[in-house]
């Protein structure tokens, strides 16, 4: 009998105990202050991140995980008894961790026929790819077959979608991360810009305030409820947002949250999203855990 295990990267944002129920294995990345290196969620916490990062006159870096760090996992989940392996990564064109697990994977495939690595471009990154990770991984706990569990990765990373808040657009032009949103560079000192993460991070919208930004993403999802019929699996998070029960007051006039999925958003991703970061994840149609 074939035995599932779910490797990702700490760009998925899940809580480490949410993680480890479902024995999902988060490579960490490492951030760097200057000459101070910490790897994500080891030897810094969240809060500790953005209370450094607030204190902090140089914005933050992060660096993918050596190929090491995802050979030695991929290695220890096999010897748990892993006879295939789903690894999925925040999104390729933002960050070098999905090419150097692909790198990785191929070195262990070399050295045993004993376990499939299967890799994932998410291209997406916090709850957009923690829900695809979660999901597979709660497919896999109810002994869903290598072929049911690739196919139901593949479905969710067409329809997943992310949208964030951001309080600033520093980090990301500063971390190269900008992407298709740097049109809104010339506007930013006046705006609360969205962004959408589809591969890249693309500019969504450019409200004046953080509130009718919150209100946009509510229509958002209402519209894309009115399309598709139904929105599922709605994830939102967030890095220590003075404001995020107000967001969340807001999606819940219409929405959901009692099973919602939510997390703080870490170091990996709040390096570049900044302080105040909120984002919403969720997947356009239904969906059903059969």
């Amino acid at each position: 009998m074939s035995q599932i295990r779910i490797v990702t990267d700490s760009g998925c944002d899940l809580d480490n105990e949410l993680a480890a129920e479902h024995k999902i294995s988060v490579v960490p990345l490492k951030v760097r202050f200057g000459t101070e290196e910490f790897t994500d969620r080891v030897d810094i916490t969240c809060e500790e991140f953005y209370k450094k990062m607030a204190a902090s006159s140089k914005l933050p870096a992060t660096a993918a995980p050596s190929q090491g760090a995802f050979e030695e996992t991929f290695r220890r989940v096999r010897n748990e008894g892993a006879t295939d392996i789903v690894c999925i990564n925040m999104s390729y064109l933002l960050s070098a961790t999905g090419q150097v697990a692909v790198a990785a994977a191929e070195a262990v495939r070399q050295e045993s026929d004993a376990v499939n690595i299967y890799n994932f471009d998410s291209t997406n990154v916090s709850c957009g790819l923690g829900t695809i990770a979660l999901e597979a991984a709660r497919a896999a706990d109810r002994g869903k077959s290598i072929e049911d569990v690739n196919a139901l990765v593949e479905d969710l990373i067409v329809r997943t979608r992310l949208y964030g808040v951001l309080d600033t657009l520093e980090n990301l032009q500063k971390g190269g991360r900008i992407g298709k949103a740097r049109a809104m560079l010339g506007s930013a000192l006046s705006i609360k810009p969205i962004v959408e993460v589809r591969g890249e991070v693309e500019e969504a919208h450019k409200p004046r305030t953080r509130k009718r930004a919150f209100q946009w993403m509510h229509n958002k999802l209402l519209e894309e409820r009115q399309e598709a019929g139904e929105v599922s699996l709605l994830a939102l998070g967030h890095g220590f947002a003075q404001d995020f029960d107000d967001f969340c007051a807001v999606i819940g006039q219409d929405f959901e949250l009692v099973d919602m999925h939510s997390n703080i958003v870490g170091p990996t991703i709040g390096t570049h999203a900044g302080p105040g970061i909120i984002g919403m994840s969720y997947v356009v149609g239904g969906f059903e855990r059969d």
